[in-house]
């Protein structure tokens, strides 16, 4: 009994030499494949908190010279979260935060750049919409209707963002006289925000403005 045993377990044995033989390389290569990549997801993770916990600490720094207006600090701040995180989303929020701060100072030109930032490194396209919507206010503020349009016209209006481009055209078209097309615009703007925004009763009178009734039986249309 025991020599027909010792046959089945050298014959197990054997076959399993045979298959590691022949198989074996190809596991040990996944295996391998597979540990490195759980070791490169672990590490981008530690990667990515590690970042976010950096431009928090830098953004309580930028957050706190804002409040103070003490613009020289929210400066190197902000400078610091551009080019250590530059696709961190707190970033991108500074960047926004401080062209507001510099367009209280009447720092437009700092503004503008904060701005521009935004549009050329935020990760999220909700920034850089409100990005160009924001520059091209500036734009109009400096009466540069050419200049605002270029912000904004053509540009693809993430979810949500659409009828404020639409709205933003409307107005550079009123500025520039041009009637009918601000009609087109501000009518698209009307009908394509939704109906419980404090926002769209702003529209109707801009609508009101250049003759058009949007509760007329045409305009619904």
């Amino acid at each position: 009994m025991a020599t027909h045993l010792d046959l089945e377990e050298q014959e197990q044995i054997d076959q399993i030499k045979s298959f590691w033989s022949q198989w074996g390389n190809l596991i040990t290569g996944v295996i391998t494949l597979v540990l490195v990549g759980f070791a490169a997801w672990n590490g981008w993770n530690y990667w990515q908190q590690r970042h976010a916990t950096q431009a928090a600490v830098l953004f309580d720094t930028f957050e706190n010279a804002s409040k103070q207006t003490d613009l020289a600090l929210m400066a190197r701040s902000l400078s610091d979260m551009q080019d250590q995180f530059p696709r961190t989303t707190l970033t991108a929020q500074a960047s926004l935060l401080a062209a507001k701060t510099y367009f209280d100072k009447e720092k437009i030109s700092e503004a503008e750049k904060s701005l521009e930032w935004v549009v050329n490194h935020a990760p999220d396209e909700a920034f850089v919409a409100l990005a160009r919507l924001r520059l091209s206010a500036l734009a109009i503020e400096a009466k540069d209707t050419a200049k605002a349009r270029s912000w904004i016209e053509g540009k693809t209006a993430p979810a949500g963002f659409q009828p404020l481009f639409d709205d933003r055209m409307g107005d550079i078209a009123l500025i520039e006289g041009k009637a009918d097309e601000a009609k087109a615009r501000l009518s698209s703007a009307y009908k394509g925000m939704d109906e419980a925004a404090e926002y769209r009763r702003l529209i109707e009178i801009k609508l009101a403005t250049v003759g058009v009734d949007v509760t007329s039986a045409e305009f619904k249309k």
